[in-house]
């Protein structure tokens, strides 16, 4: 036989060879692929959205719900049940002072204790306040206040900690975009919470309607029906905060806190939160936040004494709130489920800021003209509104907030809280010394200057993830 030849049939013999060992491989491989996907559970598209930290946010929907079922309608009455000597809008100004103050340290709680700790130590305040309401006295009701600030301060600090820990634990759990995620997750969570305004003021409605009458004031319902609207309202809160004991601990391996991170002294605390400051993105917003504090203030407070109060009585201020509460819902959950990036956030807050200018615009016409007659129809129009406005603001600040600070998410929602919660606290004590035509000039201008701030932080951060999706 040829020498050629002969290498020629052994390197033949050699290549059937390496085929039939990488058919068999291959075959190998196949079978152990469908071995592994036998033993694994086929999960269809529906599944596949599913995940245990969907579960975490129902429940702390629902937990939120219930609890500010029963302190929005406390909140919205304050101004109108406790008008002596002002100790109604002042408390509320000292709530939000504290709410201020406190948010500096906020962080700092919610890393020691965690965030479902900090949750149930938060809504502890709810519950003190709307007890604190049974007996009304300035020695009961503005030391519970000053509490709640404190504990609210952890309780929002938390809630944004926690939800935005499970909205990307979900996104990573289920492959879907992270940015949609949170938009989906604050979207939900926001509609069921703006629901408390529909269930609170539906039943504070219904109780004080059905109230007999106080001849010493006119308009006003008695102690008797009042009582036993916090009394029911207390219940609910119970509830509420037992549901919120279920939750389980954040998603390990989340950016923000966690467990096995070095411990975080006050100053370091205080440096980390002031330190985004410093960051553009933060001081542009800085003017919409402070305008999400003073819309809620003028709803809460001034719409439902100067404007529905002299038009309807006190009575139905649980029914036009229950409109914004029903707007504000809808309007939370649609806006989630429409958040998927900058551009969308842009179209959602310019389309509720143009709904609430244009109430601005119409009540500012009618305390002008010094219009007094005020029908049902213009009321819950208005109420309706202000509701898409709110839900908007409250949805899309806090995405934003995910997405432009995703390693501190804290300290961002924790400076969201304190120029909110600032605003309220300044509009709740200027309440006795400002006309309602003063407070609408400066909300349109608060709203202009901080629609201008959030214009240039979509451009710029749209402009920064063009080369990354090249």
């Amino acid at each position: 036989m040829d020498p050629a030849s002969g290498a020629d049939t052994a390197r033949l013999l050699e290549e059937q060879d390496s085929e039939s060992n990488a058919h068999l491989t291959s075959s190998d491989g196949v079978q152990s692929s469908r071995e592994t996907n036998e033993g694994a559970p086929l999960r269809s598209p529906a599944d596949k959205q599913w995940s245990p930290y969907k579960r975490d946010l129902h429940m702390l929907s629902f937990s939120f719900l219930l609890v500010f079922s029963a302190f929005g309608a406390t909140q919205n009455l304050e101004s109108s049940l406790n008008t002596d000597q002002g100790l109604g809008p002042i408390s509320m100004g000292v709530l939000y002072c504290f709410l201020t103050v406190c948010s500096f340290l906020a962080p700092l709680f919610v890393h020691w204790l965690g965030a479902k700790n900090a949750l149930l130590l938060g809504l502890t305040g709810y519950w003190a306040f709307v007890a604190a309401n049974l007996v009304p006295t300035w020695f009961t009701l503005v030391p519970a206040s000053a509490y709640l600030g404190f504990t609210a301060s952890i309780l929002w600090v938390a809630e944004g900690t926690y939800l935005t820990s499970a909205a990307r634990a979900h996104s990573a759990s289920c492959g879907s975009p992270e940015e949609s995620t949170i938009g989906e997750f604050n979207g939900v969570f926001w509609a069921v919470f703006a629901s408390n305004q529909v269930v609170g003021n539906l039943l504070a409605l219904f109780l004080l309607r059905n109230g007999r009458s106080d001849p010493a004031h006119p308009g006003h319902v008695d102690k008797f029906a009042t009582t036993l609207l916090f009394a029911v309202f207390l219940a609910c809160m119970s509830v509420g905060t037992v549901a919120a004991c279920f939750l389980r601990p954040e998603a390990k391996g989340a950016r923000d806190l966690g467990a096995d991170d070095p411990p975080v002294s006050i100053r370091s605390n205080l440096r980390s939160t002031m330190a985004l400051l410093g960051d553009r993105r933060l001081l542009l917003l800085l003017a919409l936040m402070v305008y999400s504090g003073l819309q809620q203030a003028f709803i809460w407070s001034d719409f439902t004494k100067d404007v529905v109060t002299p038009a309807l009585g006190v009575s139905w201020v649980g029914g036009v709130m229950a409109v914004f509460g029903a707007s504000d819902a809808l309007a939370s959950y649609f806006a989630g489920k429409l958040s998927s990036g900058m551009h969308s956030i842009t179209f959602l807050v310019s389309g509720g800021a143009a709904a609430q200018l244009l109430v601005l615009i119409a009540l500012l016409v009618k305390s002008s003209f010094g219009s007094s007659s005020t029908d049902y129809a213009s009321l819950f129009t208005a109420a309706f509104l202000w509701g898409l406005g709110d839900a908007v603001f409250n949805t899309q600040i806090s995405a934003i907030l995910g997405i432009c600070f995703p390693d501190d998410t804290a300290s961002g929602f924790a400076q969201w809280k304190i120029w909110q919660s600032a605003a309220t606290s300044a509009a709740c004590f200027a309440t006795p010394y400002l006309g309602i035509g003063t407070k609408l000039c400066i909300l349109a201008g608060v709203l202009t200057v901080g629609m201008g701030g959030f214009l240039l932080v979509t451009l710029s951060t749209r402009r920064l993830a063009v080369p990354k999706e090249r």
